[in-house]
């Protein structure tokens, strides 16, 4: 998500404007809905042979289940590549009228899901 400057040496957070601009979409993991209209998300636990065959050894499965809250799930629902953060944004504040920072929340959920490599910006 760090943006090179003009030099290319160094880089830097996008601005707010930029950051607006950016159209995130959910990579390949597994998820469902569930009764309760939430997003459950199947993240796997270990990528390499060595951990999953240890989950084998173990008798567990390989995959936790990330579960969302209403706002969550409705952000998630949306990063699917096509609409910009301010889209989504315009959707959850429409959503959720009485919720207060949620330009703020949205920002933060968002660079959280990306650094668990649930959504590319």
């Amino acid at each position: 998500m760090l943006k090179k400057n003009k030099n290319k040496t160094k880089y830097r957070l996008p601005t707010v404007e930029e950051f607006l601009q950016y159209k995130p979409n959910r990579t390949s993991l597994e998820w469902n809905i569930n009764n309760e209209g939430l997003v459950e998300i199947k993240v796997p636990k270990f990528k390499s042979k060595l951990g999953k065959t240890f989950c084998n050894l173990i008798h567990k499965d390989n995959v936790f289940t990330a579960k969302m809250d209403k706002i969550g799930s409705l952000v998630w629902k949306h990063c699917d590549g096509s609409k910009t953060v301010k889209e989504i944004l315009e959707i959850i504040e429409k959503e959720f009228p009485s919720e207060e920072n949620l330009d703020q929340r949205l920002f933060l959920f968002l660079q959280q899901m990306h650094a668990l490599h649930y959504i590319n910006l």
